[in-house]
């Protein structure tokens, strides 16, 4: 099921952290890291939230497939099993079929027809925060434990544009 995927390795975290380090513009840093995502965990959709406490919402702030997921789209996210497990604890939050995704999303039936079946969300956080959510969405089962620990490493490169 699986295309041959590779590992992630420290080159690939020492070319983000160098780019990190001097690019201004963060589209570009965003679609670094998409492109960093599809080799190593794959995806059909990949998006960038960031939390607004205030109103509790996400909002988002990039997205590989604009004509489906436009940039700005806002979703209310708290109060459910998603954001207790994503935004409050911390955690990798995986729907690994289409009945979880339902159970997790209210806009499955778009999820859907793009052909995703699982869904891993990644908290991106700093100093006990949850500043936003770093989404990546492919075909049912696709996800890893290896995938969730790669997701782990990749997400706080976006700390400093969550925080802009």
């Amino acid at each position: 099921m699986r295309d041959a995927k590779r590992a992630l390795n420290v080159s690939d975290l020492v070319a983000l952290a160098e780019r990190f380090a001097v690019e201004p513009q963060p589209a570009l840093l965003y679609a670094a890291v998409d492109a960093l995502v599809q080799e190593v965990i794959g995806h059909r959709l990949f998006t960038l939230m960031r939390v607004h406490e205030a109103t509790d919402e996400v909002e988002r702030i990039y997205s590989s497939n604009t004509a489906a997921y436009p940039v700005g789209g806002r979703k209310v996210k708290r109060g459910t099993p998603w954001s207790r497990a994503v935004l409050e604890r911390g955690e990798v939050f995986v729907a690994r079929n289409a009945d979880e995704v339902r159970d997790a999303f209210a806009d499955h039936g778009l999820i859907e027809s793009l052909g995703i079946g699982s869904i891993m969300n990644v908290p991106i956080g700093w100093a006990g925060m949850r500043l936003g959510t770093m989404n990546i969405s492919h075909e049912t089962g696709w996800f890893t434990k290896d995938d969730e620990r790669a997701g782990r490493v990749i997400a706080p490169f976006h700390v400093p544009s969550q925080l802009a």
